[in-house]
């Protein structure tokens, strides 16, 4: 049950990511400015950043709390994670 926990918290972290950078994209438009989102937007943003989220959030830890955060920050997780990873099999 434990790693189903972990699945479902990095993918609604990462579903909260997609959320706000959709709202991110209302608040920034001109005044006179109309933003349309399609569904067809909105559904591969979301289920991308939730994937990601969900990936990223079952490579954390035991810990719900942070595959939740880990599922939020998700591509900078990766990106992040990567140079580390890179870095000290250069060293």
């Amino acid at each position: 049950m434990e790693f189903l926990q972990l699945i479902l918290a990095g993918f609604v972290g990462g579903l909260v990511r997609g959320l706000v950078g959709i709202s991110k994209k209302i608040r920034d438009k001109e005044p006179d400015e109309t933003v349309e989102i399609s569904r067809q937007y909105l559904a591969i943003t979301l289920l991308s950043s939730g994937g990601i989220g969900l990936l990223v959030g079952v490579l954390v830890s035991d810990d719900v709390r942070f595959a939740l955060l880990a599922g939020y920050a998700g591509t900078d997780f990766l990106e992040n994670a990567y140079k580390i990873k890179m870095r000290q099999q250069n060293l």
